[in-house]
């Protein structure tokens, strides 16, 4: 501490700060700590901003891995107009009976796969987290200026 006093002495610093050895220590405190303020705001504000990149484009790629894999939550359609035309043609030969009364409905029965259903979980959670790391960053960069 002495060391820096008598550095500071002959510095223009303590000139401007005035004579006394705490005035001097004072200012000269307040510089460095600009100075590392400033530091800490530039470096944070940049991995910010690396991280909203980031979870950006994370999120338009889980979002088109999403609309992707929706066509696999639900029975595919074709089925149901296969069944139907199936039922049709059996009317229209005449098989009353082997038609059937009633349309049947594959969909009815229809139930997307395990794997289908962990895949779309684990799709949604990323999407979520990334929305929430840009969320974050966000309110890290209002508060940090």
């Amino acid at each position: 501490m002495r060391q820096v006093l008598d550095v500071l002495q002959d510095s223009t610093i303590a000139s401007k700060i005035g004579k006394d050895n705490r005035s001097r220590f004072w200012g000269v405190y307040k510089r460095v700590a600009e100075e590392h303020d400033g530091e800490f705001l530039e470096r944070y504000t940049t991995d910010m901003d690396i991280v909203l990149i980031f979870s950006g484009l994370f999120s338009a790629v889980s979002t088109s891995f999403i609309i992707a894999m929706e066509s696999n939550l639900s029975p595919d359609p074709s089925d149901t107009t296969n069944a139907l035309l199936k039922q049709l043609v059996q009317i229209g030969l005449g098989n009353l009976a082997q038609a059937g009364p009633t349309p049947k409905e594959p969909a009815s029965t229809w139930s997307p796969s395990e794997s289908t259903l962990r895949i779309q979980m684990v799709v949604y959670t990323s999407l979520s987290m990334s929305l929430l790391a840009a969320f974050g960053a966000v309110l890290g960069k209002q508060w940090l200026g």
